[in-house]
């Protein structure tokens, strides 16, 4: 297919309002590179995700270096500036979210045998140091991408993509016919 006809497929902003929306919240803590927040800007956008959470340092729209990863998506996903991550997972725990850390910690699982409930919110970390210690008491799990080379994490727009995909995936498996809802 052409640029042209694949992008006839896609829906408007203003279409996507009106679109049921995965059940997951990309929280932001702490990320240093506005060009990764334009990447997470970009594959939530892909899997049609609720709202981005940004807290901490995490730079915010608008500015040119997020956009330029973003293309566009910062006008087709929600998202809220909320600085203190403290409050945010407060926030979120009172309204029945799910809160999970992408973070290798002592007691976290693989992605792929944790069984997502929604809706949940997702904590992303900051390049080098990960999820704040200081939030990490406060989750209800943590899930960890499995490194099997010498490095010992993904860039964090990559592990955003690979877990949030798998998100998308299980609950289009495992959630019936609301599931079904988002790929109309």
């Amino acid at each position: 297919m052409t640029f042209e006809e694949i992008t006839a497929l896609r829906p408007t902003a203003e279409a996507l309002r009106n679109k049921p929306r995965l059940p997951l919240v990309l929280m932001l803590d702490n990320i240093r590179s506005l060009y990764n927040v334009g990447s997470v800007f970009r594959t939530a956008d892909g899997a049609r995700v609720e709202k981005i959470v940004i807290s901490g340092i995490t730079g915010y729209p608008p500015r040119k270096e997020i956009d330029k990863t973003a293309l566009g998506a910062t006008e087709t996903v929600p998202w809220e500036r909320i600085p203190d991550p403290v409050t945010a997972i407060r926030q979120y725990k009172e309204r029945g979210y799910h809160i999970v850390a992408l973070e290798h910690t002592d007691a976290s699982v693989p992605y792929w045998d944790f069984p997502f409930t929604f809706p949940s919110l997702l904590i992303l970390g900051n390049e080098v140091w990960g999820v704040s210690d200081e939030i990490l008491p406060m989750v209800d799990a943590a899930v960890e991408i499995p490194m099997l080379g010498a490095k010992q994490s993904l860039n964090v727009s990559v592990a955003c993509g690979v877990v949030v995909y798998h998100i998308l995936n299980h609950y289009l498996k495992h959630s019936g016919e609301p599931g079904a809802q988002l790929l109309k």
